[in-house]
């Protein structure tokens, strides 16, 4: 496949220089997990498996609201990323399925469309928006900190990777944030300008409350 040699090159561009007095930290979770990340487990009981990872290989499930799987092939769940700088996700989204906008604390995220056809885009700080239609093959970076999202357009599911420079990116979905908790409606009503009824409707789809 010619994108396999893609896949891999634009993971490595990604990873930030790691100067460390050893090889490798890979993370030990059963250590308690502190400001600066988790632990490094003894070399002693390190073996090649915490190098592989085959979460990535799995078709994500789609059935949710936003028809998008998501699978995060992050320090959580790949111990060997753990001080690395890098991780990646597989994004599968249905037709008419969305990456609702969101954004990532202190990581740059690039995109590679694996299969399908999606609009893709990202908001500046000076609230301009970059729109652009994506297919198989085209690759898109949004930079660090700015909000950003993918809506499927096609006729056919649509795949696609996306590698981080951070081995925890995290992620804030900006329709989570405002309305599956209990942040009360009268505040989201006067600091978002959003019509009550809306938001309490929103709320009770997304399991909000109050």
């Amino acid at each position: 496949m010619m994108i396999s040699p893609v896949f891999f090159v634009f993971s490595l561009i990604l990873s930030s220089s790691y100067a460390a007095v050893q090889d490798f930290c890979v993370a030990d979770y059963a250590a308690p997990q502190g400001p600066a990340g988790y632990s490094c487990k003894d070399p002693a009981n390190v073996t090649v498996d915490d190098f592989v990872f085959s979460g990535l290989g799995v078709v994500g499930n789609i059935s949710g609201i936003n028809k998008l799987g998501v699978s995060f092939a992050f320090v959580s769940s790949f111990p060997s990323l753990n001080g690395l700088g890098v991780a990646m996700l597989r994004a599968d989204l249905a037709v008419g399925g969305v990456v609702p906008m969101h954004s990532h604390r202190g990581a740059s995220e690039l995109v590679i469309l694996v299969e399908g056809r999606v609009v893709a885009g990202f908001i500046d700080s000076n609230n301009k928006p970059y729109v652009k239609t994506l297919n198989k093959g085209d690759i898109i970076v949004f930079p660090r900190g700015l909000l950003h999202f993918l809506v499927n357009v096609g006729n056919t599911p649509a795949l696609g990777y996306a590698s981080f420079n951070s081995e925890n990116p995290g992620f804030q979905i900006l329709e989570t944030a405002l309305f599956q908790n209990d942040l009360p409606t009268d505040i989201i009503a006067k600091s978002t300008l959003l019509d009550r009824l809306q938001i309490k409707k929103l709320k009770h789809l997304l399991g909000g409350t109050n």
